[in-house]
């Protein structure tokens, strides 16, 4: 019953006679603002029936390709780069540290090859060391008689130190500055000092031409590094680097040597990268211990949270609050366990699906450096007179390096979209345009007409399916004893 009710409101109100749906169609192309179709429907002849069929089919075609290549285009993710560069009035000076390529005062080193192994142990975290057989049994030896023995106070105790002894002059924009405006950090090179640490809003830099100098001395009679191990170098170290990252050296680091003077021009750079799929950053990505993310500062913390799960420890130099690890922690577990993450690739970096993926935004200081010999005769006579020390000691111990802008601009390199939404809607509408004279009101006809047509079709299906069989339920379908006895009397 309910069925045919429905039958018989269908075939009243909704289903249209023949007639009416041939006029509906008639008029539907008639009216449509997709041009062409009207003229194919209306042309006098078969010929040019024929003619304007062909036009329309062939701009569809073209149509139908320009809008799929652009579409192909767009989820290729392709990305363009711009360089600008930016003049300004004042820019910000980086945080530059500097470090002794001796890293051990002499006397508390001499006849310990194995405190220079211990540090390289320790080091191997930030760059990559190899401790040869022949050494393994003296550290075995060293470390079971001095479990209690901290690498990091005797470091930090016995180093390399920055005093008016061994900074000599130091001179930032025309003021003087001094030792305790170096902030102390550890890294592979031991203690290490960085200038401008804070990023204080005082330091910036207004003419060009002048920056900062430092005059150090390395005194090599007071502090060494084994050569039987390669350390055979003496000098500065320094790395520039933005105030906000942590210094690295390994890849970025300068070298002075005694008796030279260093003069350092740096320049800005500003690097923009897209985030995925069209770059490779990631702009949800935060670091727990650093105010900016970095890929530094990044492996650091994935390099910390690995070894404080497997050794139960976290090394001084690396960053977090865990409980800091022993002789026999770095020696047993701590340098077998950073062996193992770079051997299985635990912390990787690079793409957006690595542990550490490229920061949307950084700074950079690509440096320019020239080198000349430290005075000459009369300068070297004059500082022996001042410092009260021999022209040979000069040579061989002072190192003057002087760091300064090239010029007050920074230069901007930005990933950017090459086709955006706006953008590929624009593409599609104007091929639309173009070929087809089409736009959005013609692409809601087609769905108006096509969805019309839709539930025609859905209602005639409807109305030539079978009747559904009545289905009652079960203690329904059983008759009763009384209805039994009803039927075979009728019978």
């Amino acid at each position: 019953g309910i069925l045919e009710k429905i039958r018989l409101c269908l075939i009243k109100k909704l289903v249209p006679h023949l007639e009416d749906r041939r006029k509906y169609h008639e008029k539907f192309v008639s009216s449509i603002s997709f041009h062409g179709v009207p003229n194919v429907v209306h042309a006098q002849g078969k010929a040019r029936r024929a003619l304007w069929l062909l036009v329309v089919a062939g701009c569809l075609a073209v149509v139908i390709w320009q809008i799929c290549s652009r579409f192909i285009y767009y989820f290729s993710w392709p990305t363009t780069t711009t360089v600008v560069v930016q003049y300004v009035e004042n820019i910000k000076f980086p945080a530059v540290t500097f470090c002794n390529l001796n890293r051990f005062q002499a006397h508390a080193v001499s006849n310990l090859k194995e405190i220079v192994l211990i540090w390289n142990i320790v080091s191997a975290i930030l760059q990559e060391f190899a401790t040869e057989d022949k050494y393994f049994q003296e550290l075995n030896d060293f470390l079971l008689g001095n479990q209690n023995f901290s690498i990091k106070d005797f470091t930090r105790k016995n180093g390399f130190y920055l005093n008016s002894s061994t900074l000599l002059e130091c001179d930032f924009f025309g003021k003087p500055c001094y030792p305790q405006d170096f902030e102390h950090v550890f890294t592979e090179y031991g203690n290490c000092f960085t200038f401008n640490h804070n990023d204080l809003s005082a330091r910036r830099v207004s003419l060009t031409g002048r920056g900062l100098h430092l005059l150090f001395d390395v005194q090599q009679d007071k502090f060494t590094d084994e050569p039987t191990l390669g350390y055979t170098d003496a000098g500065i170290t320094f790395v520039i680097h933005s105030p906000q990252e942590l210094p690295r050296f390994d890849g970025l680091g300068l070298l002075t040597p005694v008796g030279m003077h260093a003069q350092v021009a740096i320049r800005q750079l500003k690097s923009i990268i897209q985030e995925y799929p069209w770059g490779e950053c990631k702009p949800d990505k935060k670091l727990q211990y650093h105010k900016i993310y970095s890929t530094n500062g990044c492996l650091l913390e994935c390099k910390a949270r690995y070894i404080q799960d497997w050794c139960g420890c976290l090394p001084f130099i690396l960053p977090g609050n865990g409980t800091e690890c022993d002789l026999m922690k770095f020696y047993k577990c701590v340098y077998p366990a950073v062996y193992d993450i770079e051997i299985k690739g635990l912390c990787t970096v690079g793409t957006h699906n690595s542990t550490c993926p490229v920061p949307c935004e950084e700074t950079d200081y690509p440096t320019t450096v020239t080198y000349s010999n430290f005075g000459g005769e009369n300068a070297i006579k004059y500082l022996s007179t001042k410092l009260k020390k021999s022209p040979e000691y000069i040579r061989q111990n002072l190192v003057r390096i002087e760091i300064k802008y090239h010029d007050l601009s920074y230069k901007i390199t930005q990933q950017q979209k090459a086709l955006t939404i706006s953008e590929l809607l624009a593409d599609v509408g104007g091929q639309l345009g173009l070929f087809c004279g089409a736009s959005v009101i013609t692409i809601i006809e087609l769905l108006e007409y096509i969805f019309t047509n839709f539930c025609w079709m859905c209602i005639f299906l409807l109305l030539k399916a079978p009747e559904m069989p009545q289905w009652n339920n079960p203690s329904q379908n059983q008759p009763t004893h009384n209805e039994k006895k009803r039927g075979i009397q009728e019978c």
